[in-house]
């Protein structure tokens, strides 16, 4: 599984994970498994699988790495 850094989160339940590949990607708070998202800060290293969602490339099976 790939692994990230939250990037920012927003007052809106979603937020972007920080690849270190020059990209971001989106993360809705449905997408995270194992912790709440009131529970997440910036920098918190998490672990995903890329996906695909309306808009583009998405994060799914957000967990804390």
């Amino acid at each position: 599984m790939p692994e990230g850094k939250i990037k920012k989160l927003t007052d809106k339940g979603f937020g972007f994970i920080d690849t270190g590949k020059g990209k971001d990607l989106f993360f809705h708070s449905k997408a995270l498994v194992g912790v709440s998202y009131d529970s997440l800060q910036v920098g918190q290293k998490v672990s995903y699988t890329e996906g695909q969602g309306p808009k583009g490339p998405c994060a799914e099976n957000v967990k804390l790495a």
